[in-house]
């Protein structure tokens, strides 16, 4: 069965399916080591392929993943948002923007979509995220969300990550911001 990927809409953002048309703009984030720093960042332009292709078959093995997220006004791709869930690892909310497009308040505009979207249409019961330690901006983001921490993890990769819930109750059916 083919998933059809949604399009979602905010005030200054569209949120778009991943496509082979995106490629550059995931080399041009993965192989820069200081924009890709806290994503495992760099990697080569294969592994940044990769990526693309993983976040294009999310949707298709698993019914949701990320999003590219494009500016109204000019069509300019800025980054990615979305739902990610490798074997072994909790699902989360991810995100990530090309340097240029940061603190904007983008990240925030499009992580709320996608939490609507989350509770309101795909009927989920929770919504986490969670980051690495040193991931001071994910961190605020996540509180910005209305994050709760939730509990502290080890993952498959050793490393222990705090897990924070965005409660359904801070969201309305729109792509307000939480109460």
């Amino acid at each position: 069965m083919w998933v059809e990927v949604p399009t979602l809409e905010t005030k200054r953002l569209i949120m778009r399916p991943p496509s082979r048309g995106h490629f550059s703009h995931y080399e041009e984030f993965y192989t820069d080591a200081e924009a890709s720093r806290l994503y495992d960042g760099p990697v080569t332009v294969g592994e940044a392929w990769a990526t693309l292709a993983m976040d294009i078959g999310y949707w298709q093995l698993q019914g949701f993943g990320v999003w590219v997220i494009e500016q109204k006004s000019d069509g300019r791709l800025v980054g990615g948002c979305g739902f990610w869930q490798d074997k072994g690892w909790p699902r989360e909310l991810t995100w990530w923007l090309m340097p240029e497009a940061r603190g904007k308040g983008y990240a925030s505009e499009a992580s709320l979509a996608a939490v609507s979207h989350a509770y309101n249409v795909f009927g989920w019961d929770h919504v986490e995220t969670y980051m690495d330690d040193d991931n001071e901006p994910a961190r605020a983001l996540a509180l910005r969300l209305g994050g709760i921490e939730n509990r502290r993890e080890t993952f498959v990769d050793g490393e222990d990550r705090t897990i924070y819930r965005i409660p359904r109750s801070s969201y309305t059916a729109t792509t307000e911001a939480p109460a």
